[in-house]
């Protein structure tokens, strides 16, 4: 089946409702926004272990992002629909070097599929400051956060409101029962994370069609903002998040970032989920220049739980790994730069590392040991014909006693263009 002709279908049929509101909804059409982004993406992964059973994955894709944003109706209740199409098509691959997670793959062969993608369709509603959106889902809260690092983005499937009828204060609430991952095309049920030594053991089910959220984000200062949500996937985990950001001016182009997190992991009723994830990162910026250091401590029975195929709030959360194992302790080294301080806007480079250690690999054996490094440099075009084209080289480099050792190279071009 080629998802790419259901995919323009649906897109042209969002379009067509846009089309068609009506005079008495002017602020539907004219609030109205539509986008593509083009995205290149390779990607090299080298796995440098002994037994490996592949020496490298090793691909190259061209995916196509488009968006279309309805504004809302006029009334007391607002209403408008958005949709999101996704295409990924293959340039270059082989089943010795596939499983980056830039394409979706032939489960009997691992042969990449020539082109893959999905569409998706939100209902939305307005009353006051609160949004109510039904469908295709892509939330970043704290317990949930889609996954946007490879071709494609993951999406969700659910309903989801946020409130922000007091100022400073973001409410969310939401249920999900689907998952559309990264590198497929398919909606499925969600399940945990379990990779590393995470050492995650599951009851009669694996998977699950409810994840629940609920929680808030409130600016106490214009220094301080605090936020707690909860997230569940039922019948597997329940999980209790807890952020506080201070950020301290302590002089022209100066400033102190204090973030700390805890997140509190336990099993509801068909897993043995039990974790405490401890974590602590500290910022001092000047002019361009950024110094991070961070601390993340695991503890509990289990290493950290979160819904497999997207991202979490770990602080040490990185290209690769997100040292979440067993009783994981691990520290960070970061430095930003930004060239526009030498007059290069749009010129950014990061780099940092991360090493872990203490974690339980079980009975009789020694502890678990691994390192992280990573570096990014990225340029975005400011002005010309070519403007917001966006250029990154991301390289990370993987060693450890328990998991794989691998060397890695990203290379990302990107160029978003508003089609109204």
């Amino acid at each position: 089946m080629h998802h790419d002709r259901k995919t323009i279908c649906q897109l042209l049929c969002a379009g067509a409702a846009l089309s068609i509101a009506g005079p008495a909804s002017a602020a539907f059409i004219d609030d109205s926004k539509a986008s593509v982004e083009l995205r290149n993406f390779y990607m090299n992964r080298d796995f440098r272990q002994s037994g490996a059973s592949q020496s490298k994955a090793d691909e190259w894709a061209q995916g196509f992002i488009m968006k279309i944003e309805s504004g809302y109706t006029d009334g007391p209740v607002g209403f408008g629909i958005d949709a999101l199409g996704l295409l990924g098509v293959k340039l270059d691959s082989s089943p010795d070097r596939s499983g980056t997670g830039i394409l979706q793959r032939d489960r009997e062969t691992n042969r990449a599929q020539d082109d893959y993608g999905s569409a998706g369709l939100t209902a939305k509603a307005r009353i006051s400051n609160s949004t109510l959106h039904v469908g295709t889902l892509q939330p970043v809260v704290p317990v949930l956060m889609r996954n946007d690092s490879r071709l494609l983005p993951n999406t969700y499937r659910g309903a989801w409101l946020q409130s922000k009828e007091v100022d400073g204060l973001t409410l969310d609430l939401g249920k999900l029962d689907r998952i559309n991952y990264r590198d497929s095309s398919d909606n499925e049920e969600m399940t945990v994370f379990n990779g590393g030594r995470r050492n995650i053991t599951f009851g009669n089910k694996t998977t699950s069609d409810e994840f629940l959220f609920a929680g808030g984000k409130y600016q106490f200062s214009p220094e301080l903002t605090g936020s707690y949500y909860y997230g569940g996937l039922d019948g597997i985990y329940d999980q209790h998040n807890v952020n506080l950001v201070h950020v301290l001016p302590i002089g022209d182009k100066q400033s102190f970032k204090t973030d700390l997190r805890y997140v509190r992991s336990t099993d509801d009723g068909g897993s043995n989920v039990d974790n405490n994830a401890f974590g602590a990162l500290f910022t001092y910026r000047i002019g361009g220049h950024g110094f991070t250091g961070g601390y993340q401590k695991m503890s509990g029975d289990t290493g950290f739980a979160y819904v497999s195929g997207g991202d979490n709030a770990l602080i040490n959360l990185l290209q690769i790994n997100d040292f979440g194992n067993q009783d994981e302790k691990s520290w960070q080294v970061r430095y930003d730069y930004d060239f526009a301080a030498l007059g290069v806007p749009g010129l950014s480079l990061m780099t940092r590392y991360v090493t872990g250690d203490n974690v339980d690999r079980g009975a009789g054996l020694s502890e678990g040991k691994e390192w992280e490094r990573d570096t990014d440099i990225a340029y975005v075009v400011q002005n010309g014909p070519l403007k917001n084209f966006g250029m990154k080289v991301r390289n990370a480099t993987v060693r450890s006693n328990f998991g794989a050792d691998l060397n890695e190279t990203r290379l990302i071009l990107s160029y978003t263009l508003a089609l109204w």
